[in-house]
């Protein structure tokens, strides 16, 4: 099928009227932004690219008839937008903070026999993924999927390490974040994320897989456009406000989220609340990652913001594919800082 080109902002490369053969200085980044977009053709998993520089979007490209407008399957991308929900609440009074616990707000889906160390896992132990109970994620998804309470099993899985210990990936841990939520909210993950991110242009959640109980799954399967998740990264970029001055995510909240806590095992970069951190192209990125090669990447020395989507059916870790992701992104900062 024809690759489909977007690209938005070309009438800056245009030389201006009665001027010489110069350009303004935007046009040659942003034309040469869409150059490496159309050179990423070879990247066969790829769907869509979104591109954002100083809070305008620069370059977009769709993939083998994929377009950025398209709704797309975001994975643990997702985790990124629980995390906010989940500051947002606390600005609000809704929780107390990082450190609250959260055995008593899940107190009904307690085991019986509980280990004592659940009493001791807290709001920002989750976020980090320092729970220290077993993961659910990898080769104990299916079965975590499969029970007739998410919430319970979570909570039942045996303990890996002490709470605060080393970081232990798990969709259980933000799936547990979207029952708090839930619970403290009076209302669905989902509702809650049309009120409070509402006011954000462009953003929008379509379809999102629910537990037996009904709680949206916190963390995987959200479906969401590329644009979307771009309007959602710019929303960070910006300091939790909107293109218009509306502060949707407090300010603070950013800060404690792009703060390292722990480090992945699997790739050593740092994580905090919902966010990965890694020096890419020779600046600090900030990034959310799900399954496949679903990418957000913000670098706030170059105002950058970058939303990818890809084929969610194949692995982006192991297979290099995600590092491929972190090379084009790479080579977009080289242009947007030259």
């Amino acid at each position: 099928m024809r690759k489909q080109l977007f690209i938005i902002g070309l009438a800056l490369a245009l030389p201006l009227a009665g001027a010489c053969a110069q350009e303004p200085v935007i046009a040659r980044p942003a034309q040469t932004i869409a150059e490496t977009l159309s050179a990423a053709t070879s990247l066969s998993q790829l769907k869509a690219v979104v591109v954002a520089h100083n809070g305008k979007i620069v370059a977009e490209r769709g993939y083998d008839g994929h377009t950025p407008a398209e709704s797309a399957n975001i994975k643990s991308a997702s985790k990124s937008i629980i995390s906010a929900l989940v500051g947002i609440a606390i600005s609000k009074g809704l929780l107390e903070g990082v450190d609250q616990p959260i055995a008593p707000i899940l107190a009904s889906d307690l085991p019986a026999k509980r280990d004592p160390r659940l009493d001791r896992i807290t709001i920002g132990n989750l976020l980090s993924m320092q729970a220290g109970l077993e993961r659910t994620s990898g080769g104990n998804y299916g079965r975590w999927v499969a029970s007739r309470n998410w919430v319970r099993a979570a909570l039942a899985m045996p303990f890996a390490d002490d709470p605060g210990g080393a970081m232990l990936y798990s969709t259980g841990s933000t799936h547990l974040l979207s029952a708090i939520l839930t619970k403290v909210g009076g209302k669905s993950t989902l509702a809650l994320a049309r009120d409070w991110l509402g006011p954000l242009e462009d953003f929008r959640i379509g379809a999102w897989d629910r537990d037996p109980q009904g709680i949206y799954l916190g963390g995987n399967q959200m479906a969401m456009s590329t644009r979307s998740l771009l309007a959602f990264g710019e929303l960070y970029r910006n300091g939790g406000r909107t293109a218009e001055g509306t502060q949707i995510v407090p300010e603070d909240w950013i800060r404690q989220s792009w703060q390292s806590r722990t480090n992945s095992r699997f790739s050593n970069d740092g994580y905090g609340y919902g966010w990965f951190e890694r020096v890419i192209g020779g600046k600090t990125v900030h990034y959310a990652w799900g399954f496949g090669g679903q990418m957000l990447y913000i670098v706030p020395d170059l105002a950058l913001t970058v939303a990818m989507t890809s084929d969610e059916g194949d692995p982006s870790a192991r297979s290099g594919y995600r590092d491929e992701l972190h090379d084009l992104l790479a080579k977009i900062i080289g242009t947007a800082g030259s």
